[in-house]
């Protein structure tokens, strides 16, 4: 992913509203989402490049999505994929805040920078090997993209800014969730963050939802999560290879999400 808005526990009767733009070269093999047929517990998008995702949800009500960070210059060439955070979390029963700390602790795992928020419904948590320490999020709206959680680059604040106004009026379901992220509106030069890389890319960026004649936004994903279980799921394939868009509803049972819970505490004492 590289640009997600989301209001955590800010808006009953949902624990969780989201949208996001994955942003990637076009000839990066992709599979939409679906549930794995190898993992049917698991619903995400599939890179099929290095066989992780970048964002997905499981049945038992556990949630994960990664970006990457922006700095040129300093990729390590055998790093492991960042896409395999969210496969790992999403098939683990640990705690976000056990699964991250775990992570950080483990120097012997090199990855290019990345930020991760992971959550189960009871809490929502963020870690950046770029930032501080693993930390749980409190109640609110946040927005993140490439660079540390809520840093104001202009279309980080123009998607909090436009998802507030969605919650405010909940207009248009899923579907209008999920124009919120089609805005293609370029940043003015003199607001453009400075990442490193030339200011003919950092133009291309600014938008919302990216297009050029070989990267740009590949799809949008918008979801709902709200206190009774009920999860709702909608990806919009962008790009010149798009296909239709892909809709899927479940109930997370709340003997699940206790489960959990209970085989990670009794696994962690």
């Amino acid at each position: 992913m590289c640009l997600i808005a989301f209001a955590w526990r800010a808006h009953a009767p949902h624990r969780l509203i989201l949208v996001a733009n994955r942003d990637e070269f076009y000839d990066r093999p992709t599979a939409p989402a679906e549930f794995w047929p190898d993992q049917p517990q698991l619903l995400a998008g599939r890179d099929l490049s290095a066989g992780g995702t970048w964002l997905g949800f499981s049945r038992d009500g556990r949630f994960a999505a990664v970006t990457n960070f922006r700095e040129p210059g300093k990729q390590v060439s055998n790093a492991r994929s960042r896409g395999e955070l969210v496969v790992e979390y999403l098939r683990s029963q640990a705690a976000p805040t056990e699964f991250l700390a775990a992570l950080a602790a483990d120097s012997r795992r090199v990855y290019n920078g990345f930020n991760l928020i992971a959550g189960d419904g009871e809490e929502l948590c963020y870690w950046s090997n770029r930032g501080g320490p693993p930390r749980c999020l409190e109640p609110g709206l946040y927005g993140l993209s490439n660079h540390l959680l809520d840093t104001p680059w202009p279309k980080l604040v123009r998607a909090k800014q436009r998802l507030a106004a969605w919650l405010a009026g909940c207009d248009g379901g899923l579907d209008g969730l999920a124009e919120l992220m089609a805005d293609r509106t370029l940043a003015p030069d003199p607001i453009l963050p400075h990442t490193g890389v030339t200011l003919e890319w950092e133009r291309l960026l600014s938008p919302m939802l990216i297009h050029s004649e070989s990267y740009g936004t590949r799809s949008t994903t918008a979801l709902t999560w709200n206190e009774s279980g009920g999860v709702d799921f909608f990806e919009v394939p962008r790009g010149p290879d798009a296909g239709p868009p892909r809709h899927f509803t479940f109930e997370v049972a709340a003997a699940e999400r206790a489960g959990a819970r209970a085989t990670s505490s009794a696994a962690s004492s």
